[in-house]
């Protein structure tokens, strides 16, 4: 194992197959690059990190969903709608 950064350790793939409960441990501190003839393939985090990952990535996602629905909702005019009773009527829900 190779600490390049404060937070990133580079190993191996024959050192991830020989000392991995080390590595899932220096998992939990820092992200752990797993390379094959010196190049990365993969990364392995801590789960915690991993689900505050997925968190901030779905409230941006969410922010700019939001966004997106602002502009184009001040961007239309009344005519661009129709009501639910015609929505229905359109795509033949009963």
């Amino acid at each position: 194992m190779i600490t390049v950064k404060e937070e990133t350790t580079i190993v191996g793939v024959s050192q991830l197959r020989t000392h991995l409960d080390d590595i899932l441990e220096e998992s939990k501190k820092h992200k752990v690059l797993i390379g094959k003839r010196n190049k990365p393939i993969a990364v392995l985090i801590d789960m915690e990190k991993y689900k505050q990952m997925e968190d901030t990535l779905e409230a941006l996602e969410d922010f700019a969903l939001s966004y997106l629905a602002k502009e184009r909702d001040q961007k239309s005019k009344t005519s661009d709608y129709i009501d639910l009773k015609e929505g229905v009527k359109r795509i033949k829900i009963k």
